[in-house]
């Protein structure tokens, strides 16, 4: 086997969707601890999707703490060491440099692909191929990140865009491009002219080596990167908690697309992913949207239509 990790991205707080998450369950908690879609949380539908190209104990998932209540059940089917729990949720560039580096504690030459929980994917299995070819292409360019970007379908004013550097080859699907910039939540008439200029939504799934990952992290975010450094010894410890309690209390929020991606896009290339049904279920419409691109007539879109 070779040496691949999947790490989840769990530790967010789901706010933008909390009215149809609240009338689904009846508290507030994240839409990926939510049965949004189908008899399952999004959480379990993107392990059963990673788990079609990574091995469950290759595969850690990033929580935060005080949703802990959501995710307890968890403890009895998932090692502890897998469950990565942060102290606070400070933003997806903390989260993601924690995972990072604990996976390179234990390999530090992996493969690793991160994926967001809270996203749905009509064909997780046309998807999932994507994920296979990406990294058959950062092992023969152990240096390069690769984000998936998927080819848009309207001009959505709400994602973040990603725009390829010009190739004749660009408009094939898995085609492998380098980025030339990002575009975050742009206007209805640059929308247009993104999509026009087959630009691509940015799904926020990446693949990469891990030391290259944390290389550009590095290079984006020193500060950050150096205050992890300091604690790397504690992991799987018994004083991991309280060094990771201490290091959350000081830092910063940070976001990982604006304060890495974007500013570091000679880092990383795209690869172009076609109709696989992809909605970050950001806001009900697009919950609604998702439903009915499955064929589901629930009670919820009924009475929210």
């Amino acid at each position: 086997m070779r040496d691949r990790w999947a790490v989840i991205l769990a530790g967010g707080d789901g706010t933008r969707l909390q009215s149809m998450t609240r009338a689904i369950t009846g508290d507030n908690r994240p839409k990926q601890f939510v049965p949004v879609i189908g008899g399952s949380t999004l959480l379990n539908q993107t392990r059963r999707r990673v788990a079609l190209s990574f091995e469950p104990n290759r595969t850690m998932i990033v929580l935060t703490q005080k949703h802990r209540r959501f995710y307890e059940s968890l403890a009895g089917e998932i090692p502890g060491n897998l469950l990565l729990e942060q102290p606070a949720n400070k933003g997806t560039a903390p989260a993601i440099l924690y995972a990072l580096m604990r996976v390179a504690a234990r390999s530090p030459k992996a493969v690793v692909a991160l994926f967001p929980s809270d996203h749905f994917f009509a064909d997780d299995e046309e998807f999932m191929s994507h994920i296979d070819v990406a990294i058959d292409a950062v092992e023969i360019q152990p240096e390069t990140v690769m984000l998936l970007g998927i080819t848009p379908t309207a001009p959505e004013t709400e994602y973040g865009w990603i725009e390829p550097q010009p190739s004749i080859l660009a408009g094939a699907q898995k085609s492998i491009t380098r980025v030339s910039k990002f575009w975050e939540k742009p206007s209805l008439n640059l929308a247009t002219s993104l999509m026009e200029r087959g630009c691509l939504w940015n799904s926020f799934v990446m693949v990469g080596r891990v030391d290259a990952l944390l290389r550009m992290t590095r290079a984006a975010m020193p500060e950050m990167y150096a205050a992890f450094a300091t604690i790397t010894s504690t992991f799987e410890t018994a004083t991991e908690h309280n060094a990771l309690a201490e290091l959350y209390s000081h830092i910063e929020d940070a976001n990982f697309s604006h304060q890495v991606l974007a500013v570091r896009p000679e880092d990383l290339m795209v690869m172009r992913v076609g109709d696989v049904g992809w909605s970050d279920l950001g806001e009900p419409n697009r919950v609604l949207s998702a439903l009915a691109r499955i064929g589901v007539q629930s009670e919820l879109a009924m009475s929210a239509s």
